[in-house]
C-alpha cells in the first residue's frame, strides 16, 4: 500500500510513539488505524471491520459506541466539564459514584480514592501502604510482594509490581522494596509428578519462605490480580487463593486484589473477589469502570488502612498526594452511566450464561495440533501454542495475531498465547463466529507451518 504524504498513516508514522511498539518496525509498517466502533466491532479508516476480541485493552464492557455512555459525557461536560478533589473540594458525580462503589463492593470497605488508571492506582496503593506503615509506627514495614507474569501497571512503582520482563529491562526496574514470588500457573511450573494441590502447597510456602527469609516485620502487603490477565490469562488452581491469603493472615500482611481487568462482571460475578472468595484490604478498579469511554479508576480501602492513613493526615495536616484529574466529573458521570447498563441489561447474567459455551469452544481449541494448553474462566481466555522448532520463544503468538487479523477478529498475543477478552454485550451467535474465525486461522497458521 502506498502511503500518502498527507494521510492520517504518514501523520502517524512521522509524531506519533506508541505504546507496546517496536518503534522502528512502527516507522516501516505503519498503525492499523480504528475510525469508528459499533457493539463488539470495530472499524479502521478503510472501512474494514473487526470483531474487537479483546474490548479494547479488556476494558469496553458495553461495547462500541454506546450512545447512553456518550449523552452522559455530554450532560456532565455541559453542566460542570471539570473539577478537582484537593483541599476539600468535589463534585456530584463523584460522590455519586463513590457512594455506589461503597454499596457494589464484593467485602466490606470504608473510602474510595479516585486515579485516572490502573497504573495510577496500584502507584497510589503503594503509597497509601507506606504511608500507613508509618503511621503505625513501623518504618520498616514497607516491603511489597507481587508475583512473577503479574501485571499491575507501568509508572516507576506499578511497572516494578509487574512481573514481566519486557516492563524492567532498559528502565532499571524494580525499585527496592518489590519482590516477587511463584505464578500460580500450573502446566508451566508444576513439578514432575506434582498435583494442583501439591503445586499450591508448594507456591504458598515459597511465599512463605520468601516472608521469612525477609523478615515479616519488614513485609507490608501482598498485591495480585485473580485471574492474571498480561501474564497470559492464568487461572489459579483450586485452593491456591485460600492457601494464599491465610499466609498473609499469619504474618498481617495487607492483600490488595488488582481488580482492573476482572471487575464489573469479567469472570462471572461483579468482582472476581467474589469468584474467589477474596478478603482483600485493598481493590484497585480501572477498565471495565468506565468501559473506558473516560480514564478513571478507584482504589477502594477498608478500615484498617484508612484509620491510620486518617490519623497521620491529621497528625502531617494533610494527605499530600493527589492528581489534577482524579474524581473527573466527566468520567464519573461516565462510569455511573455504564455501571447503570451494566445492571439494567443483566450483563452480568450475559457473562453466567455464555460464559459455558465460550470455555467450551476455547477449551476444543486444545486439541489443535498447535495448541498446547487454553485457560480461561468467565468471558476471558487464552489458547498456548505448542514450542516449534525453528521458532524463538514469543514468536509464534504474533504470527497468529496477524492471521485472525486478516480475518477479521482483533485479539492479543501475549508471548506465544493468544487472548480473548470480547465485550459482555456478546451474543450466542458472536461467540460461535469468534471460534469458528479462531479455528479457520489455526487452520492456516497450520498449513503455512508445512505441519
Amino acid at each position: 500500500m502506498t502511503i500518502q504524504p498527507n494521510s492520517i498513516e504518514a501523520r502517524d508514522r512521522a509524531h506519533h510513539l506508541h505504546s507496546y511498539t517496536n518503534a522502528r518496525a512502527l516507522e516501516r509498517d505503519g498503525a492499523l488505524v480504528i475510525d469508528r466502533g459499533e457493539g463488539i466491532y470495530v472499524y479502521d479508516n478503510t472501512g474494514t471491520k473487526y470483531i474487537e476480541g479483546m474490548s479494547g485493552l479488556w476494558s469496553v464492557a458495553v461495547g462500541f459506541g454506546e450512545n447512553r455512555l456518550v449523552e452522559a459525557a455530554a450532560r456532565q461536560m455541559a453542566k460542570l466539564p471539570y473539577y478537582h478533589t484537593f483541599t476539600s473540594r468535589t463534585n456530584g458525580p463523584a460522590v455519586d459514584l463513590a457512594e455506589k462503589l461503597i454499596q457494589m463492593a464484593p467485602v466490606p470497605m470504608s473510602k474510595v480514592y479516585f486515579t485516572n488508571s490502573g497504573s495510577e492506582a496500584n502507584d497510589t496503593a503503594i503509597k497509601m501502604i507506606w504511608y500507613r506503615s508509618n503511621a503505625l509506627g513501623k518504618p520498616e514495614k514497607k516491603k511489597i510482594i507481587s508475583r512473577i507474569k503479574g501485571y499491575h501497571g507501568v509508572t516507576i512503582a506499578s511497572a516494578s509490581l509487574t512481573g514481566l520482563p519486557n516492563n524492567h529491562r532498559s528502565f532499571d526496574l524494580p525499585i527496592a522494596g518489590i519482590l516477587h514470588t511463584s505464578c500460580p500457573h500450573y502446566r508451566a511450573f508444576k513439578l514432575e509428578n506434582e498435583s494442583e494441590a501439591e503445586f499450591v502447597t508448594r507456591c504458598a510456602g515459597e511465599l512463605e519462605a520468601l516472608i521469612l527469609k525477609e523478615g515479616p516485620e519488614t513485609v507490608a502487603a501482598f498485591i495480585g490480580e485473580p485471574v492474571m490477565g498480561a501474564g497470559g490469562v492464568i487461572v489459579p488452581p483450586t485452593g491456591y487463593w485460600e492457601a494464599i491469603q491465610a499466609i498473609l493472615k499469619k504474618y498481617d500482611i495487607l492483600f490488595v486484589a488488582d481488580e482492573v481487568i476482572c471487575g464489573f462482571g469479567r469472570t462471572g460475578n461483579m468482582f472476581a473477589t467474589e469468584t474467589f472468595s477474596l478478603d482483600p484490604d485493598i481493590i484497585t478498579l480501572s477498565k471495565q469502570l468506565s468501559s473506558s469511554y473516560q480514564p478513571i479508576s478507584a482504589l477502594l480501602i477498608n478500615d484498617n488502612v484508612y484509620q491510620p492513613l486518617a490519623d497521620e493526615s491529621a497528625k502531617i495536616g494533610t494527605f499530600g498526594h493527589g492528581v489534577t484529574a482524579a474524581g473527573h466529573p466527566v468520567a464519573a458521570a461516565v462510569a455511573l452511566e455504564n455501571i447503570a447498563i451494566i445492571e439494567e441489561r443483566d450483563l452480568l447474567g450475559n457473562v453466567q450464561a455464555l460464559a459455558p459455551k465460550f470455555q467450551k469452544r476455547l477449551k476444543a481449541l486444545e486439541g489443535h495440533p498447535l495448541a498446547i494448553e487454553a485457560r480461561g474462566i468467565g468471558l476471558i481466555g487464552a489458547l498456548e501454542l505448542k514450542p516449534r522448532d525453528g521458532f524463538q520463544a514469543g514468536q509464534l503468538g504474533p504470527k497468529l495475531f496477524n492471521i485472525l487479523l486478516e480475518k477479521g477478529l482483533i485479539a492479543r498475543a501475549i508471548g506465544d498465547s493468544v487472548a480473548l477478552c470480547p465485550p459482555l454485550i456478546i451474543t450466542d451467535e458472536q461467540v460461535d463466529v469468534i471460534f469458528d474465525t479462531f479455528e479457520a486461522s489455526l487452520d492456516i497458521f497450520h498449513k503455512q507451518l508445512g505441519a
